[in-house]
């Protein structure tokens, strides 16, 4: 059985989201796999939201394993950034070096990952752009779409590298923002600047929020799909390379169909 290990900071309705969506894809047996363990970075008390969170995982009877990084930091409050985060992410290593997994999936994980974590287990993440595409959070990602006015998007799942988001796409999947219904928002562009725009609605803007708005709704799919495609060998990750079933190294696996299917199934 494929084996995942699932990290989250369980902020909110989005993490639950996620582990939801894994776990009844594992239930109905779409996806052939069992999550070996669930860690949070929070513990119990600190958030009400983390603590439906955590009930949940104990819902599904999933094994927890909880490490408070905000107690940790706070006792070292003398020590750098890089030395809280690496003693951190050892002690983390500790409490999860008897689990075996295949892979691991950071949905809502709020910390950087250090090396020694990413480098001992294989770790993906979600990036809300295409391979090649725009660097930063999401909201700086859909600014820099506009601001280049940009055809297509998307979003990858990508190997967690020691250099932060620079590891290699793993999935992705993509879609058009030109036509129906973006090319009445674009054409607004013609008459205003971006900028006067941007100061006058911000990320109000309709054209910001119809980009998001499609983004979002393929996040949770991709991540299921690509734990399906991860589970079946149709992409792999060996020794920090990307290859497909047949060995071949690739610039990510493209499921922009299947998610394009689910999208319009659950619209």
């Amino acid at each position: 059985m494929y084996r995942i290990g699932w990290f989250s900071s369980g902020r909110g309705p989005g993490s639950r989201a996620l582990l939801t969506a894994m776990q009844e894809s594992i239930k109905n047996g779409d996806v052939q796999a069992e999550i070996s363990f669930a860690f949070c970075n929070r513990e119990p008390g600190q958030s009400g939201e983390t603590d439906l969170f955590l009930d949940l995982v104990e819902e599904f009877n999933l094994p927890l394993v909880c490490h408070s990084s905000q107690k940790f930091r706070s006792a070292r409050d003398a020590s750098s950034m890089s030395a809280w985060r690496t003693d951190y992410d050892h002690e983390v290593l500790q409490r999860l070096e008897h689990f075996k997994v295949d892979l691991c999936v950071l949905a809502g994980y709020m910390l950087i990952v250090g090396a020694d974590l990413c480098q001992h287990f294989p770790m993906i993440n979600l990036h809300p752009a295409l391979p090649g595409g725009p660097k930063g959070t999401w909201k700086e990602v859909i600014w820099q779409l506009i601001e280049s006015r940009a055809e297509r998007t998307g979003a990858m799942m990508h190997l967690v590298t020691p250099e932060l988001d620079e590891g290699p796409p793993l999935t992705y999947c993509s879609f058009s923002i030109r036509g129906y219904p973006f090319d009445d928002h674009w054409r607004k562009l013609a008459k205003q600047s971006l900028e006067e725009i941007r100061a006058k609605d911000g990320e109000d803007m309709e054209l910001f929020r119809l980009i998001r708005q499609h983004g979002l709704s393929r996040e949770i799919p991709l991540i299921v799909s690509t734990v399906r495609a991860c589970s079946t060998g149709k992409v792999m990750v060996r020794d920090g390379e990307i290859i497909d079933s047949y060995g071949h190294h690739i610039m990510g696996y493209d499921l922009s169909a299947e998610i394009d299917t689910i999208v319009e199934v659950n619209s």
